[in-house]
Parts: structure tokens; sequence; C-alpha cells
């Protein structure tokens, strides 16, 4: 690219090496694998979107309290433990702030996670999707939809408007077919450890860069054509 000005990651499976913050969650209450195979069988509906982003976290929520009807936001921060940054995260986003550009996250994971890769990494900015807690610390519901996983360059473009990015000085970067919706106008994708086959196959049909390897250094030579990650 000519100009870079901003650049947005998504965060898991991209910044963070994990599959999903939300999933985190179901593996912690071993509904990930419940014998009637509900949340799978949610997880593709919503993939394929036949239920709403909304629909999708209160089917979660009930199947978590299922298990555990008392859920805490330290029990939730707890499903992290032991997730690192993925490898190369910290390097990039800090070169990326030595040459003026802005760094932000849109990701539809979770706004605990996410906030504190965030906090972390130091970016300009972020946005993710959550809960409502009741004044103890307890679950109560999921938070309105902050981050559409199916639409997120609607907060793309909210980042462009509010600091004067023109679209084709973006570059955003992302780990899922959904992702791609971080296009705006004529700014750039690059994809990144797909973390599908389904993922995969949608970066190919669109014919955006795609960095297989988990080393997010690699995506270097995209954003800055010619260029090598400096050492």
């Amino acid at each position: 690219m000519d100009r870079v000005s901003a650049v947005v990651f998504d965060c898991d499976g991209v910044l963070t090496d994990n599959g999903s913050s939300w999933q985190n969650i179901h593996r912690k209450f071993g509904t990930d694998t419940a014998d009637d195979g509900s949340h799978k069988k949610t997880l593709e509906l919503f993939l394929e979107g036949g239920i709403t982003e909304e629909e999708f976290v209160e089917h979660d929520i009930r199947l978590w309290k299922g298990v555990k009807p008392q859920i805490h936001r330290d029990d939730i921060m707890r499903c992290y433990s032991g997730i690192g940054l993925m490898k190369g995260a910290r390097d990039v986003v800090e070169e990326l702030h030595r040459r003026g550009v802005y760094v932000a996250i849109v990701s539809s994971g979770v706004d605990l996670f996410v906030g504190a890769i965030a906090n972390m990494l130091k970016v300009d900015d972020w946005a993710a999707n959550g809960f409502e807690w009741d004044e103890d610390g307890f679950l109560e519901r999921g938070l309105p939809t902050r981050v559409y996983s199916h639409n997120k360059g609607l907060m793309v473009e909210k980042l462009a408007r509010i600091n004067g990015f023109n679209a084709e000085e973006i570059v955003s970067i992302g780990d899922s077919s959904t992702d791609l919706s971080m296009m705006i106008g004529e700014s750039s994708f690059i994809g990144f450890n797909p973390a599908r086959e389904r993922a995969l196959n949608a970066f190919r049909e669109e014919g955006v860069p795609i960095v297989e390897s988990k080393d997010l250094r690699e995506i270097w030579p995209h954003i800055f054509v010619g260029e090598k990650f400096p050492k």
C-alpha cells in the first residue's frame, strides 16, 4: 500500500493464541461437548446467519447456567488463564505505533478478555461484545451487540469516521470468514491463521493475501509491500 493510516485487528486467533474467547468459556463449563450437540448446532446456525448475535449469546448463557446457575465475573476471567499473545503480536503493534499507524481491535469476542489484551498491547481503541452483571458481579444477560460478527465493517466505518481515515488507508486482519466483513470501500484485508476450512476457502474466493503461519510478523510484507519485518 502507498499509505497505511490504520490497522484493525480481530483478537481471538489473531492477536491471541486461542480459537475463540466464547469457546474458552464453553470449555471451562464443559458445554462444548454436550451430549445433545446443542452448542455445535447453534454455532453452525449462527455462522450461517440463521440466528442473531443476541440469540446466540443468550443460548450460550443458558448452557453455562445449566452447569453453574450463579456465574461471577471472576469465573469468566478464569476461563482465560494461560492464554498467551500470538507470536509476534507485541512486536507488530509496537512497530506500527513507531510508524505512527493507528491500531485498533474490532472483535465480536468477550469484552473482559479483549479489553485485557487491548490494555496489554496499548492499542489506540477497541470494541467487543460482552455481558451485563448485577451489583455483586454476577452474570445477568448479554449486552446489546456492539460488534456484529457478520458486519464488523460497521465498527470499522465508525473508527474511520471518528478519526478521519480514508478507507483505502485501512488494513484489517482476521482469521474467520466473517472477518471479511471488516473490509469497507477500498480498504485491504489479510487472512491470518485461518480458523476453519470455511475461512480458508472464503479468503481464497475473495482473493485476499493469506498467512497460514502463527507468527503475526509475517503479515508485514502484505501491509508494507516489499518490506520484511524490522529486526
